[in-house]
């Protein structure tokens, strides 16, 4: 049953990292790259998640959540940067302060 489970996972994470690597070189927009990023990332958990089904070592899926982590603030910090209200706030220091 693992092994079946385990060709199935393998095949949908690699269709789906095809089609977001497709997604990633090819979209128009900033914001379809780092969907397609996030899908990559997810591809990968669940190809660690399939590899720790197979070998039976729980260490597969501690390296997942390490990555899921990743992808996690990686998306955070690419949204932020595209972002159209996304400035960069210089804080200029008065006479006052630099006296202090």
């Amino acid at each position: 049953m693992t092994g079946v489970l385990s060709w199935i996972i393998l095949v949908a994470a690699l269709i789906a990292m095809a089609m977001a690597l497709l997604r990633l070189t090819l979209g128009p927009l900033q914001a379809d790259r780092i969907i397609a990023l996030d899908v990559v990332f997810s591809a990968n958990i669940a190809l660690m998640s399939a590899l720790s089904l197979v070998s039976g070592r729980h260490l597969y899926l501690d390296v997942a959540i390490g990555v899921a982590l990743v992808s996690f603030v990686a998306t955070l910090v690419w949204s932020r940067l595209i972002s159209p209200h996304h400035e960069l706030h210089v804080v200029e220091r008065t006479e006052t302060e630099e006296e202090g």
